[in-house]
């Protein structure tokens, strides 16, 4: 429990400009043992106030014992008795201790000092809710009617710190209670608690009673119980994590106004530097869908190859096959590739451990990259952008597409689950647009290199008890004092879902359409398929005969292999148990999408994909984007190299080439007879779209060389 308070050593006068001379004589004292991120935090707010600030103990050994966790802090109070000592003779110097790991400022010095003359008393204390250390000592604190009874320390000063005569690993909170709860001590020291947290507010046990306050230039905290803008921010106890909540606006961090004041601080500027050495660790501890775009997406990122190191975790067999094509084409393209398979057993957590480790051994490493196989960074500048933020835990804001989950918590429950703070959904939907201090980050983030040799030494960080290994790291690293962030500047990309991955198939990714329909779309749908909406990109080479791009060639090839995978071809046979009444007059040899259990999908991808094409060319029909017949067919100059002229049973017809004709197959096309008119050039991935009763009697032209595939539906029977 840390503290805070005021002391006065000379007397209040009355009026006038005294406030402003008392300004410039209050003195903050604070007591910190190392710069570690909340000191900065805390450093910064007091010049952002222009305090004048005297820090005590920086560089010694820390010897208060482990306050977070149990009594202790006596060491501040020898360091404040020593401080005030050299301050004897400042008669009218206005002395104010606080902590500064988990402490902010909210106001300026003039504010303090007009407060404290309104308290009319030469000593004031902090006050919160909950009595620490000793309990059995709430019954003899000064009964009161409203207000918090209990003293929260803030430091000695002369006839206070003075008496201190005891161990550094003694507990100063408990020692500056036994005064306060000594009557003839209190009156005679003019000693009173900030009982309606009118300068400082302690977040402990008193979380529910405060809120942020936007105003035009900054952002306050506000006590709703006593309606009171406190100055000093305190996040004592368990309340480090509100803290940083708070501190992600107050006092000037960010506002509606002007958006994010801190997020241009100490950048690095990479453009001015030779770029870092990155250890980038790559987890794929699942089966994850669009492993080859992962990969490739990561071989495109606009950073130096030879400054980069991999490491792959792979824990499925299933990917070993991505993952040795990925190496044999890319082997030579980093500074180091190295991959661990399922053949070593480990566990995430240790394999995480393993690959950060891997950073922390080798000196010339300035950063870690950890990124998971579910991430998929669309913004190829995404390590320079999170280098040149320059903090020692930083992640890219991704999300699943069209949803709130992301990779990051902005508050966690009493069991160390998830919670949603205040401000989640704005962040994630970049209404507020920052970079903000989380406790809670996976999938994506990077790690300095010089924190994993210092704040983060140890070894097992992903190892702890029951937890995630993520969540045992950020456990780690809140308690170590790391601040981690989270930034959504800029669009980085996206998570994608590996729930309900079936890798029963030969291509799984074609199952892909419900679970992840962005990168879905991206792998499947045809470059120019945008265009036929924005540029008119289709042609017309019969009469209501469309033609347009909607496969690309990945798709084309992957439903190939689908089927001949499969392989039960029908022969082109009359005899059809697969259709009602088992007679087909018109056969092909082909196979269903039922089959393969794949025509939920493609009745999806018709109204996804087909029918806003329909209602384009076919102005005033309105499909249901249903059909009963959904198959791939294959001509071939010794099983079916042709179809006779028939009609469609179908409103309209699609009818899309999967590969290409002279280089896979000769011959082919389609003639329309009313028309007279035929297409024998097909191009792979583009669909014929035309009505297919009464007016368009076609037939498949003859295949005379190889193998022809094209993939066709009756839509609207």
């Amino acid at each position: 429990v840390l503290s805070a308070s005021l002391y006065t050593r000379g007397h209040w006068k009355c009026c006038g400009n005294v406030f402003l001379s008392f300004a410039e004589k209050l003195l903050v004292l604070t007591v910190a043992t190392e710069e570690t991120d909340g000191f900065l935090r805390f450093m910064q707010s007091a010049n952002y106030f222009n305090y004048t600030v005297k820090v005590l103990g920086m560089g010694e050994a820390w010897k208060g014992g482990d306050v977070g966790r149990s009594i202790g802090g006596g060491q501040k109070v020898r360091l404040l008795k020593e401080a005030m000592e050299a301050l004897a003779d400042q008669e009218d110097l206005l002395v104010l201790s606080v902590d500064s790991y988990d402490l902010i400022f909210a106001g300026g010095p003039e504010e303090i000092l007009r407060k404290f003359q309104k308290a009319n008393h030469k000593v004031l204390f902090a006050a919160e809710g909950l009595i620490w250390p000793d309990k059995r000592l709430a019954d003899k604190y000064p009964s009161m009617r409203s207000g918090k009874r209990y003293l929260n320390s803030g430091g000695g000063f002369q006839k206070i710190v003075s008496q201190w005569n005891l161990h550094d690993n003694d507990d100063d909170q408990l020692f500056y209670t036994k005064i306060y709860l000594d009557p003839l001590q209190r009156q005679t020291l003019n000693m009173t608690l900030d009982h309606k947290c009118q300068i400082f507010q302690n977040l402990n046990g008193a979380v529910d009673e405060v809120l942020l306050k936007f105003g035009t230039d900054r952002v306050r905290v506000r006590n709703t119980v006593y309606d009171s803008l406190p100055v000093v921010v305190h996040g004592n106890g368990n309340t480090k994590m509100y803290l940083n909540y708070l501190a992600n606006y107050v006092p000037n961090t960010w506002n509606y106004e002007h958006g994010c004041s801190h997020c241009d601080d100490d950048v690095m500027d990479l453009s001015q530097l030779k770029f870092p050495n990155v250890f980038v660790g790559v987890f794929i501890e699942q089966p994850t869908p669009f492993l080859p775009e992962f990969f490739q997406r990561l071989l495109t990122l606009d950073y130096p190859k030879d400054k980069l190191k991999v490491f792959v975790h792979n824990n499925e067999v299933y990917h070993e096959k991505h993952i040795q094509k990925f190496w044999e084409e890319n082997r030579n393209v980093f500074n180091s590739f190295k991959v661990v398979g399922p053949e070593e057993n480990l566990s995430q957590g240790e394999a995480r451990n393993m690959g950060m480790d891997l950073c922390r051994k080798d000196a010339t490493c300035d950063y870690y990259f950890s990124l998971d196989s579910d991430v998929m960074l669309t913004n190829r500048q995404t390590l320079k952008l999170l280098i040149e933020q320059n903090r020692k835990i930083i992640g890219p804001l991704v999300t699943r597409h069209g949803k709130l989950w992301s990779n990051f918590w902005g508050a966690l429950s009493l069991d160390g689950y998830y919670a949603r703070s205040e401000d989640y959904v704005d962040i994630v939907q970049r209404k507020r647009v920052g970079m903000w201090n989380i406790p809670f980050m996976a999938h994506v983030y990077l790690v300095k290199g010089s924190a994993l040799r210092n704040e983060l030494k140890e070894r097992n960080y992903f190892v702890l008890e029951k937890l995630d290994p993520d969540m045992a790291f950020c456990r780690n690293a809140r308690e170590m004092g790391v601040f981690m962030y989270i930034t959504n500047r800029h669009d980085f990309g996206r998570l994608i879902s590996t729930a309900n991955y079936n890798i029963s198939h030969y291509n799984n990714d074609l199952w892909q359409i419900f679970e992840n329909p962005v990168d879905w779309k991206e792998k499947y749908i045809h470059q120019n398929y945008t265009r036929i909406f924005t540029e008119n990109y289709l042609e017309q080479p019969c009469p209501d005969v469309f033609w347009f791009p909607v496969f690309s060639e990945k798709a084309c090839d992957e439903i190939v292999e689908e089927m001949e995978h499969y392989g039960s071809w029908s022969g082109g046979k009359h005899e059809d148990k697969r259709i009602s009444g088992g007679y087909e007059t018109v056969p092909t040899d082909d196979i269903h999408m039922k089959q393969i259990s794949y025509e939920k999908e493609w009745l999806h991808f018709i109204r996804e994909f087909i029918s806003p094409i329909t209602l384009k060319v076919f102005s005033g029909y309105f499909t249901k984007g249903y059909a009963l017949m959904n198959f791939v067919v294959k001509y071939t100059p010794a099983r079916q190299a042709y179809l006779r002229p028939h009609h469609d049973s179908s409103t309209f017809t699609i009818n899309i080439a999967l590969n290409n004709k002279d280089t896979d197959f000769q011959g082919g096309g389609c003639r329309f007879h009313r028309y007279n008119c035929s297409i024998e050039s097909p191009r792979k991935g583009w669909s014929f779209m035309h009505p297919g009763r009464l007016t368009h009697l076609h037939e498949g032209l003859p295949t005379t060389n190889g193998t022809r595939y094209i993939a066709v539906s009756f839509i609207d029977p």
